[in-house]
């Protein structure tokens, strides 16, 4: 991520902080719309992106198009997002993304917990081939992906979720499933001042075992965390724990294997 982009992001995320009170889902679902439909048009997107082009003419350009079916809200924050500088033209599309994952997230009630919705249907995918390519394949039209989601998730998951979800299959940018979700379920998490900690065992923990390994594990990253358990029983013992890009492996399979190696030299 380029230094420009960084910038941008702070900066749009500043914006959306001073509307937190008033964002409802219709933001979220508008922001999305309005990536999908940058991404659709190269000449719109080359002109939102362009460095040289000043503020001003980007945000008018944004009111032009999409004031008829946008919501006001959603239509000052990505003015926000077209008015900063950008290193390139995928960092913009993310940065909308980023801002329809945020501003989805903000109008969730307090007992959603959307992180887990997705950490669900993400085990549910990566379990089931026929529909994980189903949902991968370019072949797939996105209007396609988007009913079979409505069919799989509506009625089953938040409305939040779904909504995620939704444009999530219709707008991958050369990501894969698995990948969207975790990213998707990660910014949720970060929106709500947490991460998110896989811990992979090969049995089911204790409660006081898993009070434990959480508290320890907040304290070291300074920040709450909301928990995702895998039950994997190749790991034999221990834990296995993935945080963001960190990983601690105290699983007796990988002891095993780092012994053979030492046996092996």
């Amino acid at each position: 991520m380029g230094s420009a982009t960084r910038e941008a992001l702070a900066s749009s995320r500043t914006a959306l902080a001073g509307s937190i009170g008033t964002i409802d889902l219709a933001t979220g679902e508008s922001l999305f719309k309005a990536g999908r439909v940058v991404g659709a048009s190269s000449q719109l997107l080359s002109a939102l992106a362009d460095p040289s082009a000043s503020p001003a003419a980007k945000v008018t350009l944004v009111k032009a198009v999409f004031s008829a079916t946008t919501t006001s809200q959603a239509l000052d924050l990505l003015g926000s997002v077209v008015a900063e500088r950008w290193s390139n033209h995928g960092d913009l599309l993310a940065g909308i993304e980023d801002l329809g994952l945020r501003a989805t997230a903000i109008s969730a009630p307090s007992d959603v917990s959307i992180e887990a919705e997705l950490f669900a249907f993400g085990t549910a995918v990566s379990s089931d081939a026929e529909l994980e390519l189903a949902l991968a394949s370019k072949l797939g039209l996105p209007t396609a992906k988007a009913g079979l989601v409505e069919k799989l998730l509506a009625g089953k998951v938040s409305p939040q979720t779904l909504t995620i979800v939704r444009h999530l299959v219709q707008q991958p940018r050369g990501r894969r499933i698995g990948e969207l979700l975790r990213h998707a379920a990660a910014v949720v998490a970060d929106q709500a001042g947490t991460s998110i900690a896989t811990i992979t065992s090969a049995g089911a923990l204790a409660p006081a075992q898993l009070d434990r390994l959480t508290t320890s594990l907040s304290a070291r990253y300074g920040r709450q965390l909301s928990i995702n358990l895998v039950i994997d029983p190749a790991l034999v013992g221990g834990v296995r724990v993935q945080i963001g890009d960190d990983v601690i492996d105290g699983s007796i399979a990988t002891r095993l294997a780092d012994l053979r190696l030492q046996l092996a030299r």
